[in-house]
């Protein structure tokens, strides 16, 4: 825990604040261990804010068909819903067809909310989560918030009164922050921040500066004053509404050619792969706008004293906003929080071969981390030997190329994750031997839905003790220590599959295909597994910051053995990727006795060296008794 001296009378488990200096990472992000929640499909803990037909107006396709209804949350996945069938023929806003199941199961909704996180605060904290990603909580139409009706505000349907919620927004004048009143849903956050860091657990949240939704209030705005609204440079407007036709003719530049995404104007339009590049945002107004509400959930009551807010943030599709106007930001949320702490999706430079180098986010003026995709590409390479086996000496000099440029505080602060929100759950990507997130779909038939099997079980135990064991702090997509899995996206959003509920069997394919009939229930073992590894890590200061030094390089065995050290501790970790138990010989610089943490089996030290068995397709964490 972070030493403080900003928050008066803290309980004895809330994060605390430090004086971080600006460039730097704050203390806390390399000790955290990482939990992503997507509130609509985490837990429905108050069924009377359900979302409404209403409540998806503006959403994709842009209309809701007739009977639609909130799914059961026990209900087959890939089973159609009873309104699927008033989609068949239809055409969304944008013109293409309706005619698979990911685009129709956008519109599915199940309830998630606000109060059902408050009540699984007890099963996160058994887990041993230390931080909390939120996907958008913002005020939005669709499932996954990234198209905001406002920023400033929670989702009306995360809270306890939408309605009311929606009445009071109304009343507010959107650009002026004095104006801005707190809704019930507003409230029910602040409580959830407060219980959170009574846990000792902190909180950043998502946001996508990069663009709004099609509702969001700047664009009706425009939509009704045309040329003359304030707004008009907020985004690239392609043609103004004509109030003498009927027709609606606004059109604007959408993210990645989706209308429903408005996209906010910069300085420059830029083309091509993505990377860093210089410039700002056209309007000042805009900025300041993100500004406002970057302060209001980092300090919402305002007093000074942001013990009260969010720990951070999730920036969102950042590689494609200018650095100009990163660098202004840093600043501004810094002032409020100097120990705020800033993670950016930096993901693709060319899809589906080439990720972006961070290194330009990373110098201390942006980001103080990154979400680690290339970790994971490069460690589901060698675990799952997928989309080919690669050498040891490959993963290593993969892992080695990564942190080449980078600064040593933004390497022990990356979020290391293994699945999230947009690319299949980690069971499914590594069952599957697809190029990393290449063909992902059910809508692909040779892409296998069903319940991974058992050396994929194994493959991501392996995976996950290297995630634990290895630089930066470990990040787990919701439901993973639950034993689900799922394609990309739709499939990797299922609803969580809680102990508590009994679940209709898996037995649907989208395209028709023959498939495993598959129970879905809760896997206590797995979920014993990362609460074990949790442990491990958050019992071991030297798993945290601790130096890292590789041990063995051995392709011939395919044994990766390496050490976690600093001056007082080590721990030596081992991995047997290869398809025999192979002996080991691990040099180890405690005498005596070592523990493997996993399995509490002991070995004895010989002139500086452990002689180890280690088992086929196992790791060890070794721990000097």
């Amino acid at each position: 825990m972070v030493a403080g001296c900003n928050q008066s009378s803290p309980p004895a488990d809330s994060p605390q604040l430090t004086q971080t200096a600006f460039s730097d990472p704050p203390a806390w992000a390399s000790e955290v261990v990482w939990y992503q929640i997507f509130v609509e499909r985490f837990y429905n803990g108050d069924e009377s804010n359900d979302p409404t037909p209403y409540d998806l107006t503006g959403s994709y396709p842009g209309f809701v068909p007739e009977g639609w209804a909130v799914t059961p949350w026990t209900h087959d996945w890939y089973a159609p819903d009873p309104w699927f069938a008033a989609l068949e023929g239809k055409q969304a806003a944008a013109g293409h067809h309706i005619v698979n199941f990911g685009q129709k199961a956008q519109l599915r909704r199940y309830g998630g909310d606000l109060e059902g996180v408050m009540k699984k605060l007890d099963y996160l904290d058994s887990l041993g989560v230390t931080a909390i990603y939120f996907n958008p909580l913002n005020d939005a139409p669709s499932l996954h918030k990234y198209d905001a009706r406002t920023w400033r505000h929670i989702d009306r349907n995360f809270g306890p009164d939408p309605e009311g919620d929606e009445a009071l927004i109304a009343a507010e004048i959107p650009q002026d922050p004095a104006t801005w009143k707190m809704t019930a849903a507003d409230q029910l956050f602040i409580e959830v921040i407060e219980a959170c860091h009574q846990r000792g657990i902190r909180i950043i949240l998502d946001y996508s500066w990069n663009h709004t939704g099609r509702t969001f209030w700047a664009i009706e705005d425009i939509r009704e004053n045309g040329e003359q609204s304030a707004f008009k440079d907020w985004y690239w407007i392609n043609e103004f509404d004509d109030p003498s036709t009927p027709e609606d003719e606004l059109t604007w530049q959408g993210w990645i050619g989706i209308s429903d995404l408005p996209e906010i104007q910069e300085t420059v339009q830029y083309h091509g792969p993505v990377k860093a590049y210089d410039g700002d945002l056209v309007s000042g107004s805009v900025k300041q706008h993100i500004f406002n509400i970057s302060k209001r959930w980092l300090d919402p009551d305002g007093d000074g004293d942001p013990s009260d807010g969010v720990d951070g943030f999730r920036l969102d599709v950042a590689g494609e906003l200018p650095i100009g106007f990163w660098q202004e930001y840093r600043k501004e949320v810094r002032s409020v929080n100097p120990d705020c702490y800033l993670v950016g999706e930096i993901w693709w430079e060319e899809y589906p071969d080439k990720l972006l180098d961070p290194q330009p986010f990373l110098k201390g003026d942006v980001f103080d981390a990154v979400m680690n995709y290339r970790w994971y590409r490069a460690a589901r390479h060698f675990f799952a030997e997928a989309p080919n086996q690669i050498s040891v000496s490959e993963f290593v000099d993969s892992l080695n190329s990564f942190a080449s440029n980078l600064r040593e505080p933004s390497l022990y602060s990356m979020m290391n994750l293994t699945a999230s929100h947009d690319v299949p759950r980690v069971a499914t990507s590594l069952f599957n031997p697809n190029p990393y997130k290449v063909g992902a779909s059910p809508n692909n038939p040779e892409y296998m839905i069903h319940r991974p099997d058992a050396r994929t079980r194994a493959t991501q135990r392996l995976l996950l003790a290297q995630q634990f064991t290895y630089i930066g702090s470990p990040h787990i997509w919701m439901g993973d220590e639950m034993g689900m899995w799922g394609a990309d996206d739709p499939d990797c959003r299922k609803p969580l599959i809680w102990p508590e509920y009994e679940f209709e069997p898996e037995a649907v394919h989208p395209l028709g295909l023959e498939r495993p009939l598959d129970e879905v229930a809760f896997d206590q073992e797995l979920f014993e597994y990362y609460r074990q590894l949790i442990k491990i890590r958050n019992s071991h200061e030297v798993l945290r910051t601790g130096q890292l030094e590789n041990l063995i390089v051995d392709d011939d065995n395919r044994i990766l053995a390496y050490r976690r050290y600093d001056e007082d501790s080590e721990i030596l970790v081992i991995f047997n990727a290869g398809a025999e138990t192979t002996s080991a010989s691990v040099p180890a610089t405690q005498e005596g006795e070592y523990t493997d943490l996993l399995t509490q089996q002991k070995s004895l030290t010989n002139e500086g060296r452990l002689e180890i068995s280690v088992p086929v397709r196992t790791a060890m964490i070794l721990s000097p008794d």
